[in-house]
């Protein structure tokens, strides 16, 4: 019964968004305040129903209601209760479920919090935002409705895939959906401005806290799917440069843009056309990781469906958003004219580098993902596009941009000059270089990767901690700082977690060590300077799978420091095997180990790899979404400061 209302329930939310769609658009266009009105209630019942029917999904999982085809497919009696949980979302038609309850959750909340807006500017906003809702609850009703009945249920599921049984699998996906989708909203402020003819300092200080909070729930999102693979995959890395993984990755770089760029709309009323865009862009984007997860059209280990027809639906979305909002872009450009004027050097400028490199480094990441695709249609040639052409490729951006990181944030608006922000900055850049150049003279033999990290990691930081401190002005007084706004703190920890993050990864990339080989029971071996001995293998049985799992003591100087226990796991229900590494964690490392299949000669293959900084790239992901949170938690950026606008659009005659 709980399942039947919980399609109902989708069914009317769908028709819900469809009224949502047209009433409050045709109110706006007439002036007809009781037509807008009715945008906020149906997106508050759209969120409701929408709500109750992933409540009616998650309790069949729960249950485990195998007359639900979604229960059998994905899930099994004997599974844990947080992976039954999980497995809600753990499949392509629960996840549409959950990215269509996201969506109408951001479209709720822009109607709860929006009474600062314009009521035509809030009407149109809703609107939009249901039509993305009417898109995807029709794919999710049409295509890959989650509720499907089996006449004979049987005795038990077929168990979840192995490998999203994990605790960082478990929260990932919300997490990314949250930031996927947070975008939506992003999308729909643009087009709702871009028909109204209006983009002002307001509309940006709107926009801003919706773009923070996507940006900053894709960062939480990005580092928990990339650290599931660095100790679930077995692996040993951190980062593939998988399609999928390169689907969630490019909104984020568009995200950031689009949050700086957004700044200098708010600050200066310049860049509108480029802020408009960059909202389009990080949605289409989105959109278009959708398509590659489940299309099939690209092979990926994360993909959750192969059906080309799917594919087909998701694509005729993606245009008609997309290909919809940039015509409506190039109609309205008129209407965008900066009002600010700003010299070469100046903020401005700093921001619009920054913007190019992040919008140019999501452009190579795009090419890179779908060159395969393209050149097996129009060249008939299989080609693979792997780490070694992103790595080469994306990095010098990256480089860059952390070069003009420190500088642009402390350059003054309009107008600034050079002489006097590098000498603020001269004390960070010569820590920066004094580092660099002392894991230089150290390390023998190795690239500059190592060294190049560790000054551009150290001059970001450094430089956001000036930054902070030149806010004291000539009196430092140090009790000033509790005294600045949170959005500056937000600031400091963002940029300095881009630093660590930056680190981390040269330092992981340019010092690992790595070894691979037989060993036998008993056997004591060395890898740099650690020694590892295979004490034992034994078979272990899990709540739902059997393990061979193994005993390994890791000794420094003689004297054990860790007692690692590597596994390889068989789940019978999925007739599937996993690989469990064992880590040592440690601030400045990791002993990462990994036991492989049991040789003829008695011994196991073993990997061992040591991983310096590793840590230090989550770190400083957790520490840039944290500042992301501090800085939403100001309440200029949670409040729209200043009265309201007039309703008529400027430049533009009123409809």
């Amino acid at each position: 019964m709980i399942t039947e209302l919980g399609h109902f329930a989708l069914i009317l939310a769908f028709l819900i968004a469809c009224v949502q769609t047209v009433v409050p658009l045709v109110g706006a266009h007439k002036r007809w305040p009781g037509w807008m009105a009715v945008a906020e209630p149906a997106a508050t019942s759209q969120f409701l129903l929408t709500a109750f029917s992933f409540g009616a999904l998650m309790h069949a999982f729960i249950v485990s209601d195998f007359s639900l085809k979604l229960v059998v497919d994905n899930s099994h009696s004997a599974k844990p209760m947080l992976y039954k949980i999980s497995g809600t979302w753990g499949n392509h038609e629960g996840s549409m479920l959950l990215w269509v309850l996201i969506l109408a959750l951001f479209g709720a909340m822009a109607a709860w919090f929006g009474g600062n807006l314009p009521p035509t500017l809030r009407a149109r906003v809703l609107a939009v935002q249901a039509s993305i809702s009417v898109a995807f609850l029709a794919f999710t009703l049409f295509t890959s409705n989650p509720f499907v009945r089996l006449v004979v249920p049987p005795f038990d599921g077929q168990d979840l895939n192995p490998l999203l049984q994990d605790p960082g699998l478990a929260f990932h996906p919300p997490f990314l959906y949250l930031g996927y989708v947070g975008l939506s909203i992003c999308f729909s402020f643009a087009v709702a401005a871009l028909i109204e003819g209006r983009v002002d300092a307001a509309w940006a200080r709107w926009v801003r806290p919706w773009t923070l909070a996507a940006w900053v729930f894709l960062t939480i999102g990005i580092a928990l799917g990339s650290w599931w693979a660095y100790y679930e995959l077995g692996w040993g890395g951190f980062w593939f440069w998988d399609p999928v993984e390169n689907a969630s990755f490019m909104p984020w770089l568009l995200a950031a843009a689009l949050l700086h760029s957004a700044i200098v709309v708010e600050k200066r009323e310049a860049l509108k056309s480029w802020t408009i865009l960059l909202a389009i862009l990080a949605f289409g984007f989105s959109l278009i990781g959708t398509f590659i997860v489940r299309s099939g059209l690209l092979t990926s280990v994360h993909a959750f469906a192969n059906d080309p027809e799917r594919g087909v639906f998701i694509l005729m979305i993606l245009v008609f958003f997309t290909g919809g909002a940039l015509t409506l872009f190039a109609a309205r450009a008129n209407a965008m004219q900066a009002k600010g004027v700003f010299g070469v050097v100046s903020r401005e400028s700093a921001l619009v580098a920054n913007n190019i490199l992040l919008a140019v480094s999501a452009l190579v990441v795009f090419v890179g993902t779908m060159w395969p695709l393209i050149a097996e249609m129009a060249f008939d040639r299989k080609l693979s596009v792997g780490a070694p052409f992103f790595n080469m490729a994306f990095t010098p951006f990256m480089i860059l941009l952390g070069l003009i990181l420190p500088v642009g944030a402390m350059i003054a608006w309009k107008r600034g000059k050079f002489s006097r922000i590098l000498q603020s900055l001269l004390p960070a850049f010569i820590l920066a270089v004094a580092l660099a150049g002392l894991v230089w003279a150290m390390q023998t033999g190795r690239s500059m990767m190592g060294p190049i990290g560790v000054f551009l990691g150290v001059w970001i930081v450094a430089g956001a901690v000036t930054d902070m401190l030149g806010r004291l002005g000539k009196s430092r007084d140090y009790s000033r700082l509790l005294r600045l706004p949170r959005a500056d703190w937000g600031k400091l920890l963002a940029h300095s977690g881009m630093g660590i993050t930056m680190l981390g990864i040269a330092g992981l990339m340019a010092w690992q060590e790595e070894d691979i080989r037989v060993a036998q029971i008993g056997e004591t071996f060395t890898v740099g300077s650690y020694e590892l001995q295979l004490q034992n293998v034994e078979q272990v049985r899990g709540p739902n799978y059997f393990s061979t799992m193994a005993t390994v003591r890791l000794l420094q100087d003689g004297e054990q420091i860790a007692l690692l226990h590597p596994e390889k796991r068989n789940y019978p229900v999925a007739q599937m095997p996993t690989t469990e590494a064992a880590i040592d964690y440690r601030f400045l490392r990791d002993v990462y180990v990994v036991i492989g299949d049991a040789q003829d000669n008695g011994g196991y293959v073993m990997r061992t790899y040591v991983k310096p900084l590793a840590n230090w790239i989550w770190a400083g992901c957790l520490i840039m979404a944290l500042g992301g949170g501090l800085s939403l938690s100001d309440r200029r950026y949670r409040i729209a400061a200043g009265a309201r606008k007039s309703e008529t659009p400027q430049g533009v005659p009123a409809e």
